[in-house]
Order: structure tokens, then C-alpha cells, then sequence
């Protein structure tokens, strides 16, 4: 079945970065458009960042604009998201998701700790 599994996940200090994979199986990789979704503590998930099929369009939550990145390397079946000026605030697990018209495909998170 498909599989999504993301890595980079881990404990950063404030003002630190990281940087996010989500590599992607079983599926026809550059028919779907790729999201970065997160959820905190006590959060309900949020929508972090999104890229179209072709990595031409792309969107952001108003808390990250200006310091994650979201990108996609079709040919490796992979986004990223580069994550910089991290903040206590961003701390949460990040899932990755995989969408095609009604076929909407999770990860299985990876953590995030923003401290010091």
C-alpha cells in the first residue's frame, strides 16, 4: 500500500533549523500535490505549508510565512520542509500528506522539539 514516511524530526534549540523529509511509495508521485501539516500539544493538526503536483504553487500557515521553505524533488519522490528562526511554538509532530482528488494519504509524523 502507499507509504509516506518522514525523517529530520528532533530537538533544536530557539533560532535553530531543521529540515524535514517525507519520501513516498507505491504511489504516482507527481500527480499529487504534498502537505506539511503539524499538531502540538493539546492542538488540533494545522495546515503548516503545501505544494502543488509540479512544485509551481505554494502556500503557507501566516505563523511560518518567512522562515519554512516547502519543496519537492518528483523524480526522488520526496518534499522537504526546511524549517528556520524555529520557535518554542512550532514544537509538534509533523505529518506529511499525499492528496489527489478524493485520495488523501497520511505519514506517521515526526517530532519536533523546539527548546533550550
Amino acid at each position: 500500500q502507499v507509504q509516506l514516511v518522514e525523517s529530520g524530526g528532533g530537538l533544536v534549540q530557539p533560532g535553530g533549523s531543521l529540515r524535514l523529509s517525507c519520501v513516498a511509495s507505491r504511489l504516482t508521485f507527481s500527480i499529487y500535490d504534498m502537505s506539511w501539516y503539524r499538531q502540538g500539544p493539546g492542538q488540533e493538526r494545522e495546515l503548516a505549508a503545501e505544494i502543488s503536483r509540479t512544485g509551481g504553487t505554494t502556500n503557507y500557515a501566516e505563523s511560518v510565512k518567512g522562515r519554512f521553505t516547502i519543496s519537492r524533488d518528483n523524480p526522488k519522490n520526496t518534499v522537504y520542509l526546511q524549517m528556520n528562526s524555529l520557535k518554542p511554538e512550532d514544537t509538534a509532530v509533523y505529518y506529511c500528506q499525499a492528496r489527489y482528488g478524493h485520495y488523501v494519504y497520511w505519514g506517521q509524523g515526526t517530532p519536533v522539539t523546539v527548546s533550550s
